[in-house]
């Protein structure tokens, strides 16, 4: 009150104007920060049906990794069966008959 009895008056600096170039750039501002969220959001939604996709794989790829180790496993058991047995000999011919099949096979390529 000291200043309104000498004479000073008080004027307020003018903002309206400044005040709206600031609310301007924060509605710039939200918009950009809306649209960064949105994408953010889709890229999330992408990621999480990759994941999904990659799981369905991966699990359809362990189940057939199963069915083969245990087609292999039977197959081990009958080859081992089949060694210890007294059939040695005719394991000896075929690996016999095989090589002259090959040895064959590469006189006719060669000559032809």
């Amino acid at each position: 009150m000291r200043r309104a009895r000498d004479g000073y008056q008080y004027q307020p600096i003018p903002r309206a104007a400044t005040d709206d170039v600031f609310e301007h750039q924060n509605e710039q501002m939200a918009e950009e920060l809306s649209g960064k969220i949105t994408t953010l959001k889709h890229m999330s939604i992408e990621i999480g049906n990759e994941v999904r996709l990659q799981d369905k794989i991966l699990r359809g790829i362990d189940d057939d990794v199963d069915r083969s180790s245990g087609f292999l496993g039977k197959t081990m058991g009958r080859v081992l069966k089949l060694g210890k047995g007294n059939h040695n000999y005719y394991i000896f011919y075929l690996f016999l008959f095989s090589i002259f099949v090959f040895f064959l096979l590469y006189i006719v390529l060669k000559f032809r």
